[in-house]
C-alpha cells in the first residue's frame, strides 16, 4: 500500500471521528465553535491535499511539481476564488434576510474578495513586463 492511500485513510478516519464528535456535541446540546469547525475544515483539507497528489519517490499519480501539477492547482485555485466569491455573497444575502441589515466584516470580505484576483494579477502582469 503507497504512502498516499495510508495517509487518505489516516486522514479520512480523523475526519471522519471530528465530525462524529461535532455531531455527538449538537446532540447533546454543547455549543459547536471555533476549534470544530476549524479542526474539521484542516483534516477535510489535508484528506483532499494526500488523495490528490501523487509521491515522486513511489511514482504514483500526478505530481505538484510536474507541469499538470502546476496548471491543475492554477485552474483549481481561480474556481475556488469565484465558489468562495459566491458563498460570501450569499452569506451577505443570507444576513440581509435574516437580521434585516448587512454585517460589515462579511460585506468588507466580500469587497477585498472582489479585488483580490485584479490586484494579484496586476502584481505578477509587472513582475514579468
Amino acid at each position: 500500500m503507497t504512502t498516499r492511500k495510508i495517509g487518505a485513510i489516516i486522514f479520512g478516519i480523523t475526519t471522519l471521528i471530528m465530525i462524529g464528535y461535532t455531531i455527538y456535541r449538537l446532540l447533546t446540546g454543547k455549543n459547536v465553535g471555533f476549534n470544530e469547525i476549524i479542526g474539521i475544515s484542516i483534516a477535510l483539507m489535508l484528506f483532499f491535499s494526500v488523495a490528490a497528489w501523487g509521491n515522486k519517490k513511489e511514482k504514483d499519480g500526478i505530481y505538484q511539481d510536474d507541469e499538470l501539477g502546476q496548471k491543475i492547482t492554477e485552474k483549481s485555485s481561480k474556481i475556488s476564488y469565484f465558489i468562495l466569491l459566491f458563498v460570501i455573497l450569499a452569506a451577505v444575502a443570507a444576513d440581509q434576510l435574516v437580521n434585516g441589515m448587512v454585517n460589515i466584516f462579511l460585506l468588507a470580505a466580500l469587497g477585498l474578495g472582489i479585488i483580490i484576483l485584479p490586484v494579484v494579477e496586476y502584481v505578477i502582469v509587472k513582475k514579468y513586463q
